[in-house]
């Protein structure tokens, strides 16, 4: 099937009721999620003129994935569905403490406010990844994934511009409005979804093994262990293709770096067409095959960026966000096949802690290497730590999944 008979068909998860409304649910969430995290930013630089200052408010939704182990934790012991509805109401409170914020001396507070929604973040994603286990069969959960993500990348286009032109035509504090509206929105709209849960299941292990499980799990699970190290070596590697984005603008094509909202804007349109067409790819060719293919996808899309192209360059940032969804997606569909169902929320908390905290820590190494290294040296190394991240994954596509323990199944609807 060609990619555009994939867009033209209807996402298979989408025959199921519970399913529906979720993305109804995941679509206001993700409104208010787009447009806040960029909105405050500029806020903080704003307030206090420091681009160091607004760089924190990155470093805090970073280090608010440390807390994935207990976050996954909760979302294993507790009814997943009343966890993101307690989020959202949760997160709408956190958020609204922003509006105390008048001037320089509470950027302090908005810190705090973005751990903690980071926090609330890391929860109710886990959350709704163990929903999602639940909620379909093996055969959709491809299709869900895909839809989710595409919903996911479309608002990253538009809710951005949104929050961008409320900020600058209504001030600060109307963003934090909208992004309360849509949590609380989120809340209610959570309640209409009707889901079959996994019961909680006791154990007699410590407090700590259980919350440290999703690791032990992740290690000894075939191909999903592998699958992870490949992941987080490949995206550790695009570390420091953020970090040369701006001497690509600047030096490699020498316009101005205003030019970075486009480009990325370019990327979120692959990124949207990966998402609606990775469940047919996952379909024909399998998870692991799919996966090392958008590896292979986004090495192309960098490899664009050592030329001086305008039109090479915005071409393989949609090649690039379209090689990162199929990625992600065949990644996330994997990690649920081969996850018990009250071991979801600790994996999914792992595997995204796996993966991010390498990838701020090279950010970092990369902000000092840049300073003293041709960019195009960064690049090379993302495209050596791409590439063999996708050759191991070609290999290891020869090995089939474990076999997926039973998981509760919705009625069609």
């Amino acid at each position: 099937m060609s990619i555009a008979a994939a867009l033209r068909r209807r996402p298979a998860a989408w025959r199921h009721r519970s399913f529906r409304r979720l993305s109804v649910a995941w679509f206001a969430t993700n409104v208010g999620d787009s447009a806040l995290y960029l909105s405050v930013a500029v806020w903080v630089k704003d307030l206090s003129g420091s681009d160091a200052a607004a760089a924190i408010v990155f470093a805090a939704l970073g280090l608010a994935t440390l807390t994935g182990p207990l976050m996954g934790h909760l979302v294993d012991t507790f009814a997943r569905r009343r966890l993101m509805v307690t989020g959202n109401l949760i997160g709408a409170v956190v958020v609204a403490s922003m509006l105390l914020v008048r001037g320089p001396e509470q950027i302090w507070l908005i810190y705090l406010v973005i751990f903690g929604y980071g926090t609330l973040g890391v929860l109710t994603g886990a959350a709704q990844s163990a929903l999602l286990r639940d909620m379909l069969p093996d055969a959709d959960l491809a299709s869900g994934n895909g839809m989710l993500s595409t919903i996911d990348q479309a608002l990253r286009l538009i809710s951005p511009l949104i929050g961008t032109a409320m900020y600058v035509a209504l001030g600060p504090h109307s963003v934090v409005l909208l992004t309360i509206a849509c949590f609380l929105l989120t809340a209610v709209l959570l309640l209409a979804v009707k889901v079959a849960e996994s019961p909680s299941e006791p154990s007699t292990e410590s407090f700590s093994r259980q919350v440290w499980a999703g690791f032990r799990h992740v290690v000894a699970t075939p191909v999903l262990g592998p699958l992870t190290l490949l992941v987080t070596i490949a995206f550790s590697a695009t570390a420091l293709l953020n970090v040369a984005a701006f001497p690509v603008i600047e030096q490699g094509l020498g316009l101005q770096t205003s030019a970075l909202g486009v480009l990325v804007s370019v990327q979120g349109i692959g990124a949207v067409l990966g998402g609606a067409s990775s469940a047919t790819a996952i379909g024909r060719l399998g998870e692991v095959r799919t996966f090392s293919i958008g590896l292979a996808l986004l090495a192309l899309g960098t490899a664009t960026m050592l030329t001086s192209s305008v039109v090479v360059v915005a071409g393989g940032m949609a090649v690039l966000g379209f090689g990162v969804t199929w990625t992600v997606v065949a990644f996330v569909t994997v990690r649920q096949k081969v996850t018990t169902p009250r071991m979801q929320g600790r994996t999914a908390a792992a595997t995204m802690m796996s993966i991010n905290a390498p990838q701020a820590l090279l950010t970092l190494v990369g902000a000092g290497l840049v300073a003293v290294l041709d960019y195009r040296l960064l690049l090379v190394g993302t495209l050596l730590g791409v590439l063999g991240a996708m050759a191991a994954g070609f290999v290891l596509g020869r090995a089939p999944l474990p076999t997926p323990p039973a998981a509760g199944i919705e009625p069609v609807a």
